[in-house]
């Protein structure tokens, strides 16, 4: 079976057990994929960017060599010690091309990163800006995460991330629609019905996905709007006798709103949530209407987003 190309980067590292996971159930289901994640874990960078520094750059193919099957896919991995939206930049404006151009993704896939990324966690979150630094370049992206730190069993999380790859890949053309969008603005989302329109957004960059998986999986998907997570006591303060006292930054307590239909609830009820964001603010010229985003955040009958599943 000809499977579309993936592009897959992270937050975690190069050698991160969920993306090695990942990187393993979809070789061996046929998806040919080529890999640019950060040398070292960059976990909580953001869209940070490497500027006035050269980015040292390595193939890791010792990796690709334990995870290639004899007759199976092509599979390249590559590290850059530099951020997830490094990766993603350096990847997409040209590296691809150059090196790999046997392999023209369809998709970027960020994670499976360790730890949740829900509700304000999307703000921070390098695995989230991955995949919204390739939306920004015209590439059709999500992201994943295993929401606990409770284990690192990601098994449960790559078989949903993997399910949900290939509702996206079933929708989406071979080739990007709009990469580094050579239209700038001008080139917009195009379709006669709510259905085609969304889908229309993802393939040109401007929806994205995001991707969290609980602790257990009982309970199916849900596609949900961002939750209400408040950190308290991010640092502490019982030493305030010194000038110059070291600070770690990380909260002792974390606060889910019960708010039905968000990513929080639906983590806590044992279901693998599925949030479309907007890739651009909403008041940018290609910023998601919140009469789209809504709409494209109504699941089907599998829990799924409806314009992923078939009709």
């Amino acid at each position: 079976m000809n499977r579309p190309a993936l592009f897959l980067t992270n937050d975690d590292g190069i050698e991160a057990p969920g993306l090695i996971r990942l990187i393993e159930v979809l070789h061996a289901r046929g998806f040919p994929v080529v890999v640019m994640a950060p040398a070292r874990e960059q976990s909580a960078s953001g869209m940070r960017l490497s500027l006035r520094h050269d980015l040292r750059f390595v193939e890791r193919d010792d990796l690709a060599a334990v995870i290639r099957q004899e007759n199976g896919p092509a599979l390249r991995m590559f590290s850059l010690d530099g951020t997830p939206c490094d990766c993603v930049i350096v990847a997409l404006d040209g590296g691809l091309a150059h090196w790999t151009p046997d392999i023209q993704p369809t998709l970027c896939v960020s994670g499976v990163n360790q730890g949740p990324n829900l509700s304000v966690d999307v703000m921070h979150s390098g695995t989230v800006s991955a995949a919204r630094e390739a939306g920004l370049y015209g590439m059709p992206a999500l992201a994943s995460s295993l929401a606990t730190y409770e284990h690192a069993d990601f098994e449960q999380s790559v078989v949903a991330t993997v399910e949900i790859i290939e509702a996206c890949t079933a929708v989406l053309p071979t080739l990007p629609l709009n990469l580094l969008r050579p239209n700038g603005s001008r080139d917009v989302p195009e379709g006669e019905h709510e259905r085609e329109l969304i889908i229309s957004s993802f393939a040109h960059g401007n929806l994205m996905l995001n991707i969290n998986g609980p602790q257990n999986w009982t309970n199916g998907y849900q596609t949900v709007t961002l939750g209400a997570r408040w950190y308290h006591n991010a640092i502490d303060m019982s030493d305030t006798e010194h000038i110059g006292v070291a600070y770690r930054v990380g909260a002792a307590q974390i606060e889910d709103e019960d708010i039905a239909g968000t990513d929080c609830n639906a983590i806590i009820e044992g279901s693998t949530s599925i949030t479309p964001l907007s890739s651009w603010p909403v008041n940018h010229p290609l910023g998601m209407s919140q009469r789209l985003l809504s709409a494209a955040t109504q699941s089907g009958e599998s829990g799924m987003p409806f314009w992923l599943e078939s009709t």
